[in-house]
């Protein structure tokens, strides 16, 4: 949705504050690409997966009984999170998360518990509706 002129002139006002009281800083956001930050993120998922699959393997390698059960319970958490951790960052990056993309999840959900809402309260609505009509 495109801003309204007194928006976009505020929002300048705002920039123009912004560039004269802290010009590094400006220049730093301006020069700074999300998309750069999340492929960091996702690299540093990719190694803490291969960690966790070292961390398990070791753990198989040692073949003694309880080690097998701690180096393997800690290897797959350090997987599970990595992997979990970098599948949200590639969505992001994909433009089918949150932030990025411009859409925001929660209020997504925020309106289909309405919708949700809503419709409980039309069928309360219509059975006491139905109960006077009688």
């Amino acid at each position: 949705m495109p801003l309204s002129e007194n928006e976009q002139r505020l929002l300048d006002q705002i920039e123009r504050a912004l560039v004269e009281d802290d010009p590094k800083f400006a220049s730093t956001v301006r020069s700074t690409n999300p998309r750069t930050y999340l492929l960091r993120r996702v690299r540093r998922s990719v190694l803490l997966f291969l960690f966790g699959l070292v961390v398990l393997v070791i753990g198989v390698v040692l073949n003694r009984t309880p080690l097998i059960v701690v180096f393997g319970v800690l290897g797959f958490v350090l997987m599970l999170f990595a992997a979990s951790r970098g599948a949200a960052d590639l969505r992001r990056i994909g433009g089918r998360g949150g932030e990025l993309s411009g859409r925001h999840p929660a209020a997504s959900r925020r309106r289909a518990r309405a919708s949700v809402a809503e419709r409980l309260e039309e069928r309360w609505r219509r059975r006491w509706e139905d109960r006077d009509g009688r």
